[in-house]
């Protein structure tokens, strides 16, 4: 394996790794922000009411998600094991 197929092999895994996390990640900052708008207006400083809420927002984007989030990985593993057979 030399340099190049290395880096497109490492340039693929980070397109991947990014595709995955992103959407959990995302509902993470969307519902933090809501909630942190809600404290500010309402003036409640307790701190569970951003936890749990955040919680449940990403157990609910993965469980949602996991079928495409597997089945991505899932491609990327066969791309590379192919891709990695071929040279």
């Amino acid at each position: 394996m030399n340099t190049d197929s290395a880096s497109y092999l490492l340039t693929e895994l980070m397109s991947v790794a990014f595709l995955v996390c992103s959407p959990v990640l995302f509902v993470a900052l969307g519902v933090g922000v809501l909630i942190s708008i809600l404290q500010v207006v309402t003036q409640i400083q307790e701190m569970t009411l951003t936890f749990v809420p955040k919680m449940l927002a990403v157990a609910g984007t993965i469980m949602l998600l996991s079928n495409w989030m597997l089945n991505l990985l899932k491609e990327f593993t066969e791309f590379s094991f192919y891709y990695a057979a071929g040279l």
